[in-house]
């Protein structure tokens, strides 16, 4: 009685189920899309920034946030580490400032090429083609 017919037919009027699935099907998908493309990796990315942090040691070669660069002097504390920037020069950064961690640097004294090591190169003789003149 107080109730308009096309409000009492949409709200509870009997209609059918699978209508409602179908409507609620094209949701679900764009969940699962945005699961898959943006939430998981997201994820992930964030757990190998952790795992790089955690394993942030003496030595490393370090970029902060700010761009500033350095070797990584002490971890202080939990949350500090202190970085050579330039001779006699330290800062402390949190952990959670540090961008990237660059490979260790190599010692001072060894070369990326040893000359104790003499390495033997095959010399192959010149093709011969098939279509001389």
């Amino acid at each position: 009685m107080f109730i308009s017919p096309a409000y009492a037919q949409f709200f509870g009027g009997g209609g059918d189920t699978s209508s409602t699935i179908v409507q609620m099907a094209p949701l679900g998908l764009i969940f699962v899309v945005f699961y898959f493309f943006m939430i998981r990796p997201q994820q992930k990315k964030a757990k190998d920034q952790r795992a790089m942090l955690d394993a942030i040691r003496r030595g490393d070669r370090v970029v902060t946030g700010g761009g500033i660069i350095g070797i990584v002097a002490k971890v202080a504390a939990n949350d500090e580490v202190l970085i050579d920037i330039a001779e006699n020069t330290r800062i402390r950064v949190l952990r959670s400032s540090i961008s990237t961690v660059m490979a260790k640097p190599a010692p001072a004294g060894k070369a990326d090429n040893d000359d104790d090591e003499t390495k033997e190169i095959e010399v192959l003789p010149p093709a011969k083609d098939d279509q001389t003149p």
